[in-house]
């Protein structure tokens, strides 16, 4: 490589890290990185509470936690994987609309598939009758 091909090569690959928005990603700012931690702990802390003073029914509780969940899911993709409808030509857009449906179709079936295990299990038997 000669010497000025090499100047030209380092030129642009010193302005590709001098400037963060130069490839078309958004890397986010310090404001953004502690919205997404502030969210991400009250997210966390509320199920956490819910659970822990036992104040709704389990039942109640469970779904309330699972909508928590999927709510922390998509604050994460935003403000730490920076997944918006601007960056990557809207792809990242995409990528977030698949994910969620996955999450849903992965949440919704675990619960009936847990519903009809827990309704369709044989009863239990007094074990200490028997002997």
């Amino acid at each position: 490589m000669s010497a000025e091909a090499h100047n030209e090569h380092a030129v642009t690959h010193d302005d590709h890290h001098g400037d963060d928005h130069a490839d078309g990603h958004d890397h986010g700012t310090y404001r953004s990185y502690l919205i997404g931690f502030a969210l991400s702990v009250v997210l966390t802390a509320i199920p956490f509470w819910l659970v822990m003073a036992g104040v709704l029914a389990p039942q109640l509780t469970g779904l309330i936690i699972t909508g928590f969940a999927v709510v922390q899911i998509v604050v994460h993709m935003i403000f730490f994987l920076h997944m918006n409808h601007r960056s990557e030509g809207g792809w990242n857009m995409l990528a977030l609309i698949f994910t969620l449906v996955i999450v849903v179709i992965a949440v919704a079936g675990s619960v009936w598939v847990m519903y009809h295990l827990n309704t369709n299990m044989m009863p239990t038997h007094n074990m200490q009758g028997m002997g």
